[in-house]
This record gives C-alpha cells, sequence and structure tokens, in this order.
C-alpha cells in the first residue's frame, strides 16, 4: 500500500503576504493561484525538486489555527541555501552542526510558520 505526503496545509492570515514570501523570498514554485467560488481561494506553492507541497488559501484552512513547525527542506548545500534566503530578505538562523554530518538552519514565514534547513553529509 503506497502513502504519499504531497501536501501541507498551512494556516495564513493574509494570502498575498504569504504567497509573495513562499515565491520572492524563499524561492518555492507557484503551482496554483485558483478562485474555486464561494470566496475560496487555493494557492499551491512547491519548493524547487520536492514531491510535496505546501497550499495557503481561504477557506481551505483556519487562518487563526496555530503555526506549523518544523517543516524540513532538505538541502544539497546549507551554506549556499542562506546566503540566498538572507540575501532575500530571510530571518534564517546561524547554521547548528549537531555532529555526523548533520547541520541546520531555521526560519519562519510571517505567520510564524517554522521551517528547518536539514543538511546531512557522508
Amino acid at each position: 500500500m503506497d502513502m504519499r505526503l504531497e501536501l501541507v496545509p498551512l494556516p495564513s492570515t493574509d494570502v498575498d503576504r504569504s504567497k509573495a514570501f513562499y515565491l520572492d523570498q524563499v524561492g518555492f514554485i507557484l503551482d496554483h493561484d485558483v478562485e474555486p467560488g464561494n470566496g475560496m481561494r487555493v494557492v499551491q506553492l512547491t519548493p524547487p525538486g520536492s514531491a510535496c507541497s505546501v497550499v495557503i488559501g481561504v477557506g481551505i484552512s483556519d487562518p487563526h489555527a496555530a503555526p506549523v513547525h518544523g517543516l524540513h527542506l532538505v538541502v544539497e548545500d546549507l551554506d549556499a541555501v542562506r546566503r540566498t534566503l538572507l540575501g532575500n530578505g530571510v530571518d534564517v538562523s546561524d547554521v547548528s552542526d549537531m555532529g555526523g554530518g548533520v547541520r541546520y538552519a531555521y526560519f519562519s514565514d510571517p505567520d510564524g510558520n517554522s521551517w528547518a534547513l536539514q543538511q546531512i553529509s557522508g
């Protein structure tokens, strides 16, 4: 039996602000921005190279829900990705070396949804 994680809903209090953050600052790819009716809006974005996307919007989740924490983006070169994000105005933490070739850096979106950049070498 296959089970694939393909979509993670994120709470957003301002869909346009969140969309701009993920597109312009983090570098996600816009898959869909549709308004199917009844005031609903669905914005789906995918990290480059990922099979899993995030979705923000109106009428798909509670914008006042607690933020999602600890989402991981696995990267080949943490230092390069961190420099790019910093250059795009994202507040990224210093790199934490966990030992054994595992390194992390952290950032959050404007709604407090938090992300870990993870590099595993070895």
